[in-house]
């Protein structure tokens, strides 16, 4: 595989790979899985998952309130294609039309604070499913 090198986008340490176990102990919920964690951490508390087959990040590093705000965005989106009339894929597709974004940065995972918001706001807007149908 190709080595990334990446650097924390709040510190700038540079980042590294390592399992849960080692970040998490015992508390892990995968011992086994891949992060990417800023090499300052705990101290820095930045990391992002890793792609289990490929082992490339999931996204960027985010720190807690981003990480936090990333899964709030996530859940209203799984909400809105889990019980809507799009599958996965039409969903995302529609997300990248009304986010203005290329498919390739059309991933929460890489979104900003600002980003997941908007996410949230799109899918948990009265009436959703009309505007879903234009």
């Amino acid at each position: 595989m190709k080595r990334l090198h990446l650097h924390c986008p709040y510190c700038r340490a540079p980042v590294v790979r390592r399992r849960g176990r080692a970040l998490f102990g015992p508390a892990a919920r995968d011992p086994d899985a891949l992060y990417y964690v800023c090499a300052r951490y705990p101290f820095c508390d930045s990391y992002v998952s890793a792609h289990r087959r490929s082992g490339l990040p999931m996204g960027t590093l985010a720190n807690p309130a981003l990480r936090r705000k990333r899964i709030q965005a996530h859940q209203a989106f799984d909400q809105l294609w889990k019980s809507g009339p799009l599958t996965k894929k039409q969903a995302y597709r529609w997300l990248q039309g009304a986010l203005g974004l290329p498919e390739t940065q059309a991933h929460i995972g890489c979104f900003s604070h600002y980003q997941c918001d908007r996410v949230i706001a799109l899918c948990t807007a009265p009436h959703q499913s009309n505007r879903l149908a234009a």
